[in-house]
């Protein structure tokens, strides 16, 4: 592998004219102020039927043509770099085989990636001990220029065995039911519905749960299918676009509840197991501040809330009845968030942030609890799914950046731990790696945590080409999981940095409130804040940062950018959210109305408005010297479209001082995310690692 140079020369690039992108004046006039966006005339929404090449008008196709060219010379040089990083992640991937849980009727099922496969095959072993064949996602996905899979389940009766996917690219999906007694699969939802957490087996097993999605991709029909075929019947329509949909059955399979919810607010529906074709029963009206959420344990229904100020949540004990609340089962208590709760006959499992780790805490029916936790720096615990309610254990996933997932029984009477599976690598060795616990001083005195990958024989005062990446949005929190690609980029010189900005929940519901709305820049400072930090204690190489983002991650990064052009040495920007101020003005778009207590409502809100048109990238690009800027788009993508990061790439290339190239790496096949394909998942890694290389100094 080519040695990286902290301090090497500066990055060339072919010289190729990039793309002419014409500027047309389109004023738009909102709330008494005028903007004028002159790259509209690249965004393209079809009257039906997903985007295609073929399906876009002739300038629009011209123009993405030739990006797709420009990209293609730009990174051409990468080619053999990116073969070798290639060649070191399909070498380190082993077979990989995630054990799954007993179901009720105690078959295992299985989940296995073969040797050099690119997708799972799907398996179950029998109570004798046999093993039964359920179905090849590779054999699925033949024919098809994109594939992903999601949401595979059993039902309560282990008959059949369901999942989602997306032959399109467009996150719609088809719902697919397989007979494991004949071995038929049957396409219980043809077109149109939502695959995560969009669909659930009733508790008999004889009809399906599904969310069907509307014109606009927004999640709207609750239907009910017999699973043996016949027609699908509404059972519940919601009008408002702002709220979100997801069903599941309760854990003791006493219910199927169907969860309502935005940011701010939530209310669940219950079916009851025994009457699955009457309506659903409203739990508590939706109420504007208040979010909560249902499962079921010991004769009783549970609810998380944050109701009464409770905002890392508390538990309570309702009446299966009559609703009413029985009592406080778990208070709310500062510095510990309840983040997912899982019920078992024997004991609640129940999953915690401290001190911004994981924790898991078994609290038995006579209130008697059993905290679990571990001695790493940073770590993840997950919950397996569709664990079986009589089981005597709870099956985790553990894993740290430095050492791969492996899952563990824990015994819910007294929290002792059995190791059933460790995912293992060839040629890897976790002791050769080291993670760290950093914290960084934000401009208000706020503390930003840093969790950093190195190589253990890397001496604590070695400066080092770094990368960073981030997401802060939504209070979703960037988890230190294990990423093989990251080894690779580390045994390739790097050091790899997350920054836990605030607008995840790595320190609390409060950490997400302090990065959205009218305090979104706090994310963008707090990942300069990072960088810098990483810089001054000699962790990174001044001009040796390259920042990495996905989707909101991208406005992260592209809005640190703006403020500090000279700080990166390349920014990638995966399917980046970068027209920020032009999307949430678009009432129509899929996740506006949703995401409004997040962003704000610049079509209502002066204040909203002028704040959003202050830290949009898109609208805040200037003449200054920008560093090489990689963003990707998805031709299919409705939640972020592909028309964000080409109207920033066009800006950049018109205000850049630098010279340095902006690119946009457009997929015409894929939306939001990449087909589920191993390889290709590690040739873009590749990719990016030889970019962020190529952006530093990489000497051959």
């Amino acid at each position: 592998m080519p040695s990286v140079s902290p301090s090497g020369p500066m990055p060339s690039w072919p010289d190729i004219p990039p793309p002419p992108a014409p500027r047309e004046d389109h004023e738009i006039l909102q709330l008494g102020r005028a903007r004028v966006d002159p790259y509209a005339w690249m965004k393209f929404i079809p009257t039906s039927g997903s985007r295609s090449m073929d399906s876009l008008p002739p300038r629009l196709r011209e123009h993405l043509e030739a990006e797709m060219r420009y990209a293609q010379g730009i990174l051409h040089p990468l080619a053999a770099d990116a073969e070798r990083l290639y060649r070191c992640m399909a070498r380190r991937a082993a077979e990989a085989d995630e054990p799954l849980p007993a179901s009720s009727g105690q078959w295992r099922y299985d989940a296995r990636l073969p040797a050099g496969g690119a997708h799972r095959v799907f398996s179950r072993i029998g109570p004798d001990g046999g093993t039964q064949a359920l179905f090849d996602e590779a054999e699925r996905a033949e024919g098809h220029a994109y594939y992903r899979a999601t949401d595979h389940q059993p039902s309560p009766d282990d008959r059949y065995f369901a999942w989602a996917e997306d032959v399109i690219g467009d996150d719609r999906h088809r719902i697919c039911v397989l007979d494991t007694a004949s071995g038929a699969i049957r396409v219980v939802a043809p077109a149109d519905a939502f695959g995560y957490g969009g669909f659930a087996f009733s508790p008999s097993s004889r009809h399906l749960f599904w969310i069907w999605r509307d014109a606009h991709s927004r999640p709207t029909r609750l239907y009910r299918s017999p699973v043996e075929g016949g027609e699908a019947v509404l059972v519940y329509e919601e009008h408002d676009p702002a709220i979100f949909m997801q069903v599941a059955r309760t854990a003791a399979d006493g219910f199927v509840a169907l969860t309502l919810a935005g940011p701010d607010v939530s209310e669940v529906r219950l079916i009851a197991a025994g009457a699955e074709t009457a309506p659903p029963r409203l739990l508590r009206p939706r109420r504007r501040g208040v979010r909560y959420e249902v499962d079921e344990w010991n004769g009783a229904l549970l609810m998380l809330t944050d109701a009464d100020g409770a905002v890392d949540g508390k538990l309570l004990e309702i009446d299966p009845e009559s609703f009413a609340v029985r009592r406080v089962l778990v208070p709310q208590r500062a510095g510990a968030s309840i983040l997912a709760i899982r019920p078992f006959a024997a004991a609640l499992a129940r999953l915690e942030r401290v001190d911004g780790l994981h924790r898991l805490v078994l609290r038995h029916p006579d209130g008697r609890e059993i905290p679990v936790a571990f001695d790493d720096p940073a770590y993840v615990i997950e919950l397996a799914p569709s664990q079986p309610y009589r089981a005597r254990q709870v099956r985790i996933r553990h894993q740290t950046p430095a050492s791969p997932p492996r899952w563990i029984d824990v015994d819910l009477s007294d929290g002792q731990c059995r190791v059933v599976s460790q995912e293992r690598l060839s040629d890897f060795d976790p002791g050769a790696y080291r993670v760290e616990r950093l914290q960084a001083a934000a401009p208000d005195g706020a503390t930003i945590p840093i969790t950093v990958l190195s190589r253990a024989d890397a001496r604590a005062d070695a400066t080092q080409p770094l990368l960073l990446t981030g997401y802060g949005a939504y209070g979703i929190s960037f988890e230190p999981r294990f990423s093989l690609a990251a080894t690779v980029l580390v045994d390739a010189g790097f050091r790899y940095a997350i920054a836990h900005v605030r607008g995840g929940s790595e320190q609390g519901r409060r950490w997400y409130q302090d990065g959205c709305r009218d305090k979104k820049r706090n994310s963008m400072t707090d990942f300069i804040a990072c960088a810098r930090h990483l810089r001054d204690i000699g962790y990174a190489a001044p001009g040796g940062i390259v920042a990495h983002g996905v989707s909101a991650g991208g406005l992260l990064v592209c809005g640190a950018m703006n403020i500090d052009p000279g700080l990166w040495a390349g920014v990638i920007a995966q399917v980046p959210f970068v027209d920020m101020l032009n999307t949430m003005s678009d009432a129509d778009h899929p996740l506006v109305p949703l995401l409004r207590p997040d962003w704000g409502d610049p079509l209502s809100d002066p204040e909203a408005y002028d704040y959003m048109a202050a830290i949009s990238p898109y609208e805040n690009v200037a003449p200054a010297a920008y560093p090489p800027v990689l963003c990707t788009a998805g031709l299919k993508d409705d939640r972020v479209p592909y028309w964000e990061p080409a109207k920033l790439v066009a800006a950049i290339r018109r205000h850049s001082t630098s010279g340095n190239p902006a690119v946009l790496l457009l997929n015409p096949d894929s939306g939001h995310q990449e087909s589920d394909d191993r390889n290709g998942e590690f040739a873009q890694a590749a990719l990016f690692w030889a970019y962020a290389r190529h952006c530093v100094g990489a000497v051959d």
